[in-house]
């Protein structure tokens, strides 16, 4: 069966086709700058990549150029070779803890959401609308970020605030990347043969956040209210004094939304390093010598590991840290830090094991008191997974 996955933005529209008799995947890419100038396409198959400009006034557009190109390039027989779409949605509130068909109520609670995910839900729609019109005969199936962490107990999710805050404006902790840690944990489960685990799982990305997960449920999660808390990551601060805000905002003469934006797109690596938001610049940086670098670096990393002890103590020990996304999976050097500082834990890394990247490895050493696995995350096929797994038990 023939599922695909989708990520809309607002001006894009990702996907990744899988074959789930295997679950291989058929063919990816991506639509880009949809609505406005140079609008493009590129879709990869077969170990080829095909790029071409052309316009795209809207998301539906760029779905019927997808399906024609999908048929003209024979990837597929015929649109209808597709039997499901899965749908990323960023936030579900405290309603969805697990992917649903999409129905007229699951479009109007997504609407409901979007003071949660302002730049997510509304462009989720579009795709969804899209698919929709252009291919109607599909199951759709919406898969949350956030229903993965709604097994957090009150104690976690709630915040020491007044509580109608929460009763009233469902001001509370929601999480965020919960499809990858999700992925991670099922892939653990793998790894083990069981599902009494332990697990802490690091997706440390340009966005980053970590996730206490015990028995296969999530216990505790880095990111809150919003993906601006918890880690620090390429240009979101992560946790800060909330007190910041109201001072910056006079002493720049800007408003809450204007500090706002600056946390969330000008501070992390790029704020402490004055260059660059990618790690791997920031590891050349720090190779030269370069101090604000090195002091970026070394706050990322500290960051990273006090969450790892907090959790630690959270699930009284730890069977398995996993480290996954762009700097988890590919930057060996700030993986070989991580471990380092867990030293007291009884951390050990096999610095030989540790210069593989793009495959699941352990990179502890045998006599390591926890064993760290890199796990390349892939939550384009939790999505057609779970679509999948919809379609089957309707039938």
């Amino acid at each position: 069966m023939k599922i695909i996955s989708i990520n809309a933005g607002s001006s894009s529209l990702k996907f990744c086709l899988f074959e789930m008799n295997n679950e291989t995947v058929i063919a990816s890419g991506n639509f880009e700058r949809i609505g406005t100038d140079g609008s493009c396409y590129t879709i990869k198959f077969n170990g080829q990549k095909i790029t071409q400009n052309l316009e795209l006034s809207t998301h539906t557009d760029a779905v019927s150029i997808l399906l024609d190109k999908l048929v003209d390039l024979e990837i597929i027989h015929s649109i209808n070779d597709i039997k499901g779409v899965g749908h990323r949605i960023v936030h579900g509130g405290s309603k969805y803890s697990e992917s649903v068909f999409i129905t007229n109520q699951v479009i109007s609670d997504i609407e409901s959401f979007r003071d949660f995910a302002p730049l997510h839900n509304p462009a989720h729609l579009l795709g969804i609308k899209a698919f929709r019109e252009v291919l109607p005969d599909a199951a759709m199936v919406a898969v949350f970020d956030t229903a993965f962490h709604q097994t957090m107990n009150e104690e976690t999710y709630l915040y020491p605030v007044p509580l109608r805050w929460y009763e009233e404006y469902g001001v509370r902790k929601y999480g965020a990347h919960g499809t990858s840690h999700r992925y991670i944990t099922d892939t653990v489960k793998s790894i083990l043969g069981r599902d009494d685990f332990r697990l802490i799982s690091c997706h440390i990305g340009n966005g980053g956040s970590i996730a206490a997960i015990s028995d296969m449920k999530c216990v505790d999660t880095s990111m809150g209210f919003t993906p601006l808390a918890g880690i620090m990551m390429g240009t979101r601060s992560g946790d800060v004094d909330p007190s910041i805000i109201p001072y910056v905002m006079e002493k720049e003469g800007k408003n809450a939304g204007e500090v706002i934006d600056d946390l969330n797109n000008h501070s992390g690596l790029l704020g402490m390093s004055e260059y660059s938001n990618d790690m791997r610049d920031i590891v050349s940086l720090c190779e030269e010598g370069n101090e604000k670098a090195i002091r970026a670096k070394n706050k990322y990393v500290r960051r990273i590991v006090d969450y790892i002890s907090q959790y630690y103590v959270l699930l009284d020990g730890c069977d398995v840290i996993a480290l996954t996304a762009g700097v988890g999976e590919n930057n060996v050097p700030i993986r070989k830090e991580i471990c380092e500082k867990l030293s007291p834990l009884g951390v050990k890394l096999d610095e030989e094991k540790n210069q593989i990247c793009g495959e699941i490895v352990r990179i502890s050493s045998d006599d390591s008191k926890i064993p760290v696995y890199v796990i390349p995350t892939n939550e384009e096929l939790m999505i057609a997974r779970d679509t999948l797994k919809l379609i089957m038990n309707n039938r």
